[in-house]
């Protein structure tokens, strides 16, 4: 797996503390963000509202990066935000380009 896709799942309370984090990174050169919808079970409790509307709102970020920059990454991201909550996953890219 030489480029990858690296997908971070943060809480709200954390995402302007990632985005400032990720921008000051030179090993970044960007990245996508959204929010989005969290369903299902959870390590962290939902709140009533969260459970009555039966999702909790996150904040999904994408890093296209090679392998290597992307491990590091995992590693550095353990150590700035140990305890938030943050998931991720890491999947192999099979074809990168830009249409021009």
């Amino acid at each position: 797996m030489e480029q990858c896709l690296l997908v971070l799942i943060v809480t709200p309370s954390v995402e302007n503390a990632v985005v400032d984090w990720l921008l000051e990174r030179d090993d970044i050169k960007g990245f996508s963000s959204m929010t989005i919808s969290g369903h299902g079970t959870s390590v962290h409790s939902l709140t009533a509202a969260e459970q009555v509307a039966g999702r909790r709102r996150q904040v999904m970020f994408h890093l296209h990066l090679s392998e290597a920059t992307a491990n590091q990454l995992i590693e550095d991201v353990r150590q700035a935000f140990s305890g938030s909550g943050m998931h991720y996953w890491l999947m192999p890219l099979l074809t990168v380009g830009r249409i021009d």
